[in-house]
């Protein structure tokens, strides 16, 4: 893994220097932090077409070098005097955002390099151009070659960019190259077209058992300590009784009057009927009609847009449908507000900067990021500035942590060991995952770590455990502790390479782990057959195959950060206002009732469950595939569960009154 070598202090503070000490009268200089760690002469697999169109934005330095995070910070730590004066965007704009003269001097330098000057957004943070591979290289001085890297063939500059010494204020230059396009949501099981829950599952944990349900084919399982079958996936009261959020839903307190916005990438032609379909199907459950609350915004032409080079828009369909669903369980009330970028690369810092300029919402939920912190300073401080404003408004920002713990594969080498970005940035508040059973009377029974071996049926017997995927987390390279963490993030994780501490995620957790995980809906593309009969799925009028309506278990992170994210829809209603970044108010609980602290305490007596699935992942035709997924199987990773915070589950879930109440009267 390697790593940009940059100012750690600065960065955390938003305040990265782009700009040279200059030499006599310099006519030109080299823009720091322009050339991905991946652009390497070993990845190198040829050179870039000259004429390929690029579409690529000028991100502009905010005014007054950090004073925009200093009052970002102030504004939402309780207890300052400032606490809660959070800016319009208006206001932000006339303090902080880039002079307008730095814009012209920008747009003036690409026309007179042949770029046509696209959008500049009413908070002047970028100025977008389009253009030509070779145009670019002229204009920055360089050379663009393309790389291979995680299986992707990637554009890259080969050198620093150059610009004119006169061009002053730049802060990066993103969609040259095409780091973007390493971007992955945070969603674990991710159905391929059509995908159902096999049974047996349970309804509630605890339900089916192998001593109570014999499986459905015949086969015997091994005794083992795994008694439970999974939950087929947990609805409604479910979750908002195991987060203790059912008396103050039923009173009212339900989100009303706040705005959740999900960001994603494309956005599906089917949402608005699905969730429709959804909150109909299980009013029974305690999930709430969708009313008028439900909108979106999109690009024209996004939801009909095709595959891409890098990843396909059906990939992240589920992604929303999982997004909207999770919002709208935790927070019946609370208007969804889903911002769908057209493609998941530079357009979905767009996505956000759309939010942020307009303050369009109250709380931003995002389920996806890079599987490393290692990007170039030119990707980072652009999105971290933005953050900032987002913060200074008053939005509040989360971010799933990741799904591959701590990105070493189970090796526990802690020199590949890294947290996934943004989730690591010091201004968002990082939501790491949780394993849950949820008993009969909709209480929380256990949550414990998400971390999850996997063991397979195989000749009668269970194979050894391997390490299958689990919560993000760990502890920066490039970011200093933020003032929050300090007396709470021990230094064993902190300072776990030594020197200063430093950054660490995830802040809290959710419900993450698949085998436990919620259960959602969305339209898929099914082959011929009929589905309708199964008892945990629904696939209606689907006998000759075609685009139909099911429901189906997952997690992830992605899971977690809705699910969080909506909860504290219920706390900004309680409040009264805003909390801008969340983390100097939850962390001023820890150690408190307010927090459920995940420890390794119920681990023994809750030690995994028994997975069944279809083999082809819709019917029995193909047969079924047994697995056991244990809970809390941290021993290969460099990131643990343990008392109080970890890098894990950071602070912990909500714990119902005590964290609404907490958080209401700071």
């Amino acid at each position: 893994m390697t790593y940009a070598v940059v100012a750690s202090a600065a960065l955390a503070a938003g305040t990265i220097g782009l700009s040279p000490t200059a030499d006599a009268a310099p006519r030109s200089h080299q823009l720091p932090g322009s050339v991905p760690s991946w652009a390497t002469a070993a990845h190198k697999v040829g050179h870039s077409n000259s004429s390929t169109p690029v579409d690529f934005r000028v991100y502009l330095d905010s005014r007054g070098g950090d004073a925009a995070a200093k009052y970002a910070m102030a504004a939402s730590t309780p207890g300052n005097k400032a606490y809660g004066h959070f800016l319009t965007p208006q206001q932000f704009n006339a303090r902080y955002a880039p002079a307008r003269s730095t814009v012209a001097s920008v747009k003036n330098w690409l026309r007179s390099q042949g770029f046509r000057v696209g959008v500049v957004p009413s908070n002047r943070r970028y100025v977008e151009a389009v253009g030509t591979v070779g145009r670019a290289a002229t204009a920055f001085q360089t050379s663009f070659a393309n790389y291979k890297v995680q299986g992707k063939t990637l554009r890259s500059n080969s050198s620093p960019l150059v610009l004119p010494s006169s061009l002053k204020g730049v802060a990066g230059v993103v969609g040259l190259d095409e780091s973007m396009a390493l971007v992955h949501t945070d969603k674990t099981a991710q159905p391929p077209a059509g995908f159902r829950n096999a049974q047996p599952c349970s309804s509630y944990w605890g339900e089916k058992t192998t001593a109570n349900t014999p499986t459905p084919d015949g086969t015997k399982l091994p005794d083992s300590d795994y008694k439970a079958f999974a939950p087929c996936g947990y609805v409604g009261a479910q979750l908002q009784g195991a987060y203790g959020m059912t008396d103050a839903i039923k009173a009212g307190n339900d989100g009303s009057g706040v705005t959740v916005a999900i960001i994603d990438a494309y956005g599906s032609r089917y949402m608005a009927q699905d969730i429709q379909t959804y909150t109909e199907r299980h009013a029974k459950d305690g999930v709430a009609p969708i009313g008028n609350l439900y909108s979106e915004h999109v690009a024209p032409g996004t939801k009909m847009r095709g595959d891409n080079s890098h990843q396909s828009p059906s990939g992240w369909s589920g992604e929303e449908a999982l997004d909207v669903e999770a919002v709208h369980t935790m927070a019946p009330g609370a208007k969804i507000l889903y911002v769908g970028s057209p493609n998941n690369y530079q357009d979905m810092d767009a996505a956000m900067n759309w939010i942020v300029s307009r303050k369009a919402a109250d709380i931003v939920t995002n389920s996806y990021g890079w599987s490393t912190e290692a990007l170039p300073p030119g990707y980072i401080k652009p999105f971290t500035d933005i953050l900032i404003q987002a913060n200074a408004e008053g939005i509040s920002e989360f971010f799933s942590s990741g799904d591959n713990g701590d990105e070493t594969g189970g090796s526990g080498d802690a020199s590949q060991a890294t947290p996934d970005w943004t989730a690591i940035s010091p201004w968002v508040t990082a939501v790491g995952g949780t394993s849950m059973g949820i008993d009969k009377s909709n209480s929380r029974q256990f949550e414990l770590g998400w971390e999850t071996a996997k063991q397979s049926l195989k000749d009668g017997a269970w194979t050894d455990p391997a390490y299958l995927y689990g919560s993000g987390g760990g502890t920066s390279r490039i970011f200093a502790q933020p003032s929050y963490q300090a007396g709470v993030v021990p230094p064993s994780i902190s300072q776990i390479r030594g020197g200063q501490p430093m950054r660490a995620e995830p802040d809290v957790s959710a419900l993450a782990d698949p085998t436990t995980g919620m259960l959602v809906g969305q339209t898929q593309l099914w082959p011929k057959g009929d589905y309708s009969t199964d008892n945990g799925s629904y696939v209606d009028g689907c006998q000759n195959g075609g685009a139909c309506y099911g429901e189906y278990r997952i997690g992830g992170t992605s899971l977690a950060s809705p699910l969080y994210a909506g909860m504290f829809a219920l706390a900004v209603q309680r409040a009264g206002h805003d909390f801008g970044l969340a983390n100097p108010a939850l962390y001023k609980m820890a150690g408190t009732s307010a927090m459920n602290d995940i420890t390794k305490a119920d681990i023994g007596t809750y030690p995994g469950a028994i997975r069944v699935d279809f083999a082809n992942g819709v019917d029995p035709a193909g047969g079924y595939a047994y697995s056991v997924r244990t809970f809390d199987s941290d021993e290969d990773l460099t990131i643990h569960v343990r008392d109080g915070y970890d890098d894990v589950t950071g602070l912990g879930s909500p714990n119902g009154e005590a964290w609404l109440n907490g958080l209401a009267n700071q």
